[in-house]
């Protein structure tokens, strides 16, 4: 039987992407070729804009319930705090999820992946795509079974989740261009004790070291810290080969280490990502430092952008030509990201006495002065949560009225019992208007079968940068694809017939 698509990873990206698809009416195998998911936590931070997405599939409350809120961070240097960075105040304005949630992801594997078992798909392991042909008519994957023998598996499309090494990608002959940065670093999950494990999160610079505390529970977190030397047995550290300065200066007692890893930081972004009915999506496109934890999110919102595209051209709703959105509209930001990590992952492992001078005295100094700004803690916990995420000037996106424009993700509005994001919980288009509905846009609603969401109108309102009375049209992964006035369902309908969407009346 053929499906409608061949998912070759089974990480959240690949994951996600299977959830968002099932839910939706598309036909998804999904196959790994580890016998389960990851047994220790690698990525650990899921951010406000993710957290968002998740309501489309009711997911949030579960991840929250089960992760861990970090409210706060604390920059230490030298043995002492130098500033401490609540996101609460700023954050608690913009989303309902104002904090850095950890939740290792192993776990979040194993939520996500209960999740699409509970939907009737089961991800089948030990199970990898050995090659692969694509042509206009659709894909053919020779998979090698868990018992050695082989299957070919025959999709309308292929989505390469399948890790930085991807055999999709290679399979494409698409380049992955970057580098490998020189220093190693380590990772442990440890039991820890002390002041500051307190649950929140710490980081420490000290001169020729730093690490970070991530913590997940109380008295447990994630430690993230730098390897100096330059050793050839990298691979076989402990715990206890690597400097403890930095640890020592949070005032900080490693009680246990449940696991140690040492690895490398690569800084890539795929050319392409996809060719004709194969797309790359996570680490199989781009892979960054792990500076501010933006790697998973990055690839979870790579699978929401596509899979309602996919569902769009499979249902015959819309050309083919949405699909090459995806690139348009992702590979930008995964370059951004790249390069903005970079130059953070630089300065942070940079040596030299002036180096060191500048990371331990001048920028904690600096930190804790600019976070006093309004507007620059609210810049900081945009880029952090990824509420920045735009598509402005992207092939999808038009016009605007107000701040907010055509590609932006919608301002939440939560006070008062209000929620604006309750409705988005729908992977459907529908209309916001912020005021009054004006009747031709209500009557353009009824005839297509479009939600309308008419909020009432006040000074939250105008201070999102809404416009009053306009018609906000939102994409089924609930970013504003076009901003109408009051009286014009034209700019709405003309968009439509611009993309080739075709609207269907629901069952």
């Amino acid at each position: 039987m053929k499906q409608d698509v061949l998912i070759a990873g089974a990480g959240p990206t690949g994951l996600v992407l299977a959830l968002w698809l099932t839910a939706q009416g598309v036909k998804v195998r999904i196959i790994d070729k580890n016998a389960g998911p990851g047994p220790t936590s690698r990525a650990m931070v899921v951010h406000a804009r993710t957290l968002e997405l998740y309501r489309q599939l009711d997911l949030a409350d579960a991840v929250l319930e089960a992760g861990h809120r970090n409210p706060s961070v604390s920059l230490w240097a030298k043995g002492k705090v130098k500033a401490r960075i609540s996101f609460s105040p700023t954050g608690g304005k913009m989303t309902p999820y104002p904090f850095v949630l950890v939740y290792p992801q192993d776990h979040h594997e194993r939520l996500l992946e209960a999740r699409l078992a509970a939907l009737g798909v089961k991800v089948e392991r030990q199970t990898e795509l050995v090659e692969f042909e694509h042509d206009a008519a659709g894909v053919s994957a020779r998979l090698q079974l868990p018992d050695g023998g082989s299957d070919v598996c025959t999709a309308h499309y292929l989505a390469g989740c399948d890790g930085a090494r991807s055999p999709v990608r290679h399979g494409l002959e698409v380049d992955f261009a970057g580098g490998t940065y020189d220093q190693t670093f380590y990772v442990a999950d440890v039991e820890v004790s002390g002041a500051t494990a307190n649950g929140e999160a710490h980081i420490s610079l000290e001169t020729g070291d730093f690490v970070a505390l991530l913590a997940y529970a109380e008295g447990r977190g994630r430690l993230i810290g730098l390897v100096r030397e330059k050793r050839e047995d990298a691979d076989a550290l402990t715990f206890a080969d690597v400097s403890h300065r930095a640890i020592e200066s949070l005032r900080l007692t490693v009680d246990k280490v449940n696991w140690f890893s040492t690895y490398r930081v690569h800084h890539r972004v795929a050319d392409r990502f996809g060719r004709g009915r194969v797309f790359l999506l996570g680490d199989a496109a781009h892979v960054h430092s792990p500076v501010g934890g933006q790697g998973m999110n990055t690839g979870i919102g790579d699978a929401i952008n596509l899979a309602w595209k996919l569902a769009a051209v499979l249902k015959g709703q819309a050309p083919d030509r949405l699909l090459a959105s995806y690139e348009g509209e992702r590979i930008a930001f995964a370059r951004q990201l790249v390069e903005t990590t970079d130059r953070l992952f630089t300065f942070v492992t940079a040596e030299g006495s002036v180096a060191d001078f500048l990371r331990v005295h001048v920028a904690p100094a600096l930190t804790g002065v600019a976070y006093r700004v309004g507007g620059v803690r609210e810049f900081l916990f945009r880029i952090l949560s990824q509420t920045q995420l735009n598509y402005r000037g992207g092939p999808l996106s038009r016009s605007a009225r107000g701040r907010v424009q055509g590609g932006d993700r919608l301002p939440w509005l939560g006070i008062n019992g209000l929620d604006n994001y309750a409705s988005l919980a729908a992977i459907a288009w529908q209309v916001h208007v912020y005021g009054e509905a004006h009747n031709d846009i209500r009557a353009w609603c009824a005839a297509k079968h479009m939600p309308l969401h008419v909020f009432p109108w006040g000074e939250q309102q105008a201070a999102a940068g809404l416009a009053r009375d306009a018609a906000y049209l939102l994409r089924p992964d609930s970013y504003v694809a076009v901003v109408a006035d009051r009286a014009m369902p034209e700019a709405l309908e003309a968009y439509f017939a611009e993309q080739g969407i075709r609207l269907s009346a629901p069952a």
